[in-house]
């Protein structure tokens, strides 16, 4: 490429969140960012999930955000989820180490977002980047972001999520995707601390059935947190079965209006701890079919969680 083609995108009129959503066409993120790096071949079976390759292979990070871009993804999550001073602590890091290492989570999705636009030069899009922000749970390993049911009082939970939310707010990203939300007390966490971010965000929750959190709390209740919401521009759920989307999204709809709807579901597949395999298929064709659906339904911005990959991401982009 030519040094006047890379010129020609670095100056690409540049799109905010708050932009993106005005738009009538549906936005597409990306899949499973732990789903692409076990599909290149990686091993990621640890307390750190994908994260433990911001610190051994960031390349690796490089290539799975690629993957989804050339998929057709608009906005790409950083490998952040999972991630803690904890975490990389317990694994030799200093503390100081640790945040570089989180706050290197959304260089490599710039990167990997640089690349893109370098190789193709005609692409009307600018993706954006989603420092991915995920619930206490996560960092356990233990499951608990699919029950809500923590070991921890609520000061050192708010000062968890604070540090982070900090550090992810000044690290360059576009938005904040705080994820896989399952209990009504982290969501009154995290609506007080985002309103005090500089960027915009999202909020999307796990959920046990139709109506609730895992925790058990009416989703319409931990959504209406946020209606008015200055930071929060999109409410939604991911980490959950497909066939939940519908209803929840006319829950949402009359919860908080106003807000666009974000969607990114797992793949309806079972998911088996005792020995971290799956059951259960999901095709191409039913993505691309459940993602009309949710269009259809409401949802202004719709991806994959769990076990979706580029390909049923690339099938989500036919969607209109």
């Amino acid at each position: 490429m030519t040094d006047q083609n890379d010129s020609s995108w670095r100056m690409m009129k540049r799109q905010s969140f708050a932009e993106l959503l005005q738009r009538e066409k549906p936005v597409l993120i990306d899949g499973g960012l732990a789903t692409q790096c076990e599909a290149m071949g990686w091993n990621i079976d640890g307390d750190l999930w994908s994260a433990v390759l911001l610190q051994s292979n960031p390349r690796a990070l490089v290539d799975a955000h690629r993957a989804y871009l050339d998929a057709g993804a608009e906005i790409i999550a950083t490998a952040s989820y999972q991630a803690s001073r904890k975490g990389f602590m317990e694994s030799g890091s200093s503390a100081a180490d640790a945040d570089g290492l989180i706050a290197s989570s959304v260089k490599l999705a710039v990167q990997a977002r640089d690349e893109f636009l370098h190789d193709n030069p005609e692409t009307d899009r600018f993706p954006l980047i989603a420092a991915s922000i995920g619930p206490y749970g996560a960092v356990l390993h233990d499951g608990s972001e699919y029950t809500g049911q923590y070991d921890i009082a609520g000061e050192a939970l708010r000062e968890f999520h604070r540090g982070r939310l900090e550090l992810l707010d000044n690290a360059g990203a576009d938005l904040l995707a705080c994820e896989t939300i399952p209990s009504h007390e982290e969501a009154v966490i995290l609506a007080e601390l985002l309103s005090k971010v500089t960027n915009p965000a999202w909020v999307s929750f796990s959920c046990r059935d139709e109506q609730h959190l895992c925790d058990g709390t009416l989703i319409a209740d931990a959504a209406h947190l946020f209606k008015g919401h200055s930071r929060v521009l999109a409410i939604g759920v991911n980490c959950t079965a497909p066939h939940l989307m519908l209803p929840i999204i006319a829950t949402l709809k009359s919860s908080v209006p106003g807000k666009a709807i974000v969607v990114y579901p797992n793949s309806g597949e079972t998911y088996h701890s005792e020995d971290n395999s799956w059951s259960g298929t999901v095709t191409e064709l039913q993505c691309q079919q459940a993602a009309q659906q949710w269009i259809d339904a409401g949802a202004h911005l719709i991806g994959g969680c769990c076990r979706i990959g580029p390909a049923q991401i690339a099938a989500m982009a036919r969607c209109g």
